[in-house]
């Protein structure tokens, strides 16, 4: 009979026989294209230079980057001129080039497989937000367009978010109960009268929001909209605080009205 370490060995045996089998089988690729990569969750050298990463110096509020180092804690013009209804706000990329293409993978062509590693980098933009942070809210989806995607995006990034960041995962005390437009194609203004009144935290879910630090998720800021008007009704519902995490971020004086929005 094998003794406790020559079981412990054999095991470690197998493991490593099934990780070869399924290299073998199914080996990585790159995140953001069909090439194969050395290792799952990352991008191959053609995909790494199209992805920007947003990194400090940058607003405190609004996690815009600044040209030059302006001091800790130093606030834009932009957040000062119209405070946001949130406490902070962080992304992880610019939306652009290869994080377009995995946004819109995993939007529109059902990539769920790229919420894991596109919530590592989140964290890591997001890190001052989830270190005391209590619940993760996705921005939900309206049912009648859930039935038509069959799933919501947000909500695949913040399951992941929540996770990897040992929080609580909220999906359920954020309602969209009113059926909007699609945001694409829509100026600023008309995205924030678009959104109004759009959400609703249930009576029987005000417990998870109530007094916690919430972070907010969705997969692209664009102009703010949509996770200005959701975060107004988590306060309403008694949130301690609120901030904002996406994946991307669609800088100001780069919005379009055609640019794709997360919903």
């Amino acid at each position: 009979m094998l003794g406790a370490a020559a079981m412990f060995s054999v095991a470690q045996g197998m493991s490593a026989a099934v990780r070869w089998t399924a290299g073998v089988l199914f080996p990585p690729v790159c995140l953001g294209c069909a090439n194969h990569v050395t290792q799952p969750g990352t991008l191959c050298a053609s995909c790494w230079p199209r992805l920007h990463f947003l990194e400090r110096p940058w607003c405190a509020v609004m996690g815009t980057p600044f040209s030059i180092e302006m001091g800790e804690e130093i606030v834009s013009a932009d957040a000062i001129a119209n405070p946001p209804p949130f406490a902070r706000a962080r992304s992880a990329v610019l939306y652009q080039g290869i994080a377009r293409q995995m946004v819109q993978g995993l939007k529109f062509r059902d990539r769920t497989d790229l919420a894991p590693w596109m919530a590592r980098w989140m964290l890591r933009a997001g890190a001052e937000l989830t270190a005391d942070a209590d619940a993760v809210i996705p921005v939900p989806l309206h049912r009648a367009r859930l039935l038509t995607r069959r799933f919501n995006q947000s909500a695949e990034l913040a399951r992941a978010v929540a996770r990897q960041g040992g929080l609580d995962y909220a999906p359920e005390a954020l309602l969209r109960v009113k059926k909007t437009r699609q945001q694409v194609g829509l100026g600023a203004r008309e995205r924030e009268a678009n959104v109004r009144g759009a959400f609703r935290v249930p009576e029987e879910r005000l417990s998870a929001v109530s007094g916690r630090r919430i972070i907010l998720i969705d997969d692209v800021y664009t102009t703010g909209a949509t996770v200005s008007a959701a975060a107004r009704v988590l306060k309403r519902a008694g949130a301690r605080r609120v901030d904002v995490l996406t994946f991307a971020r669609v800088l100001p004086g780069d919005f379009r009205p055609d640019e794709g929005d997360p919903i």
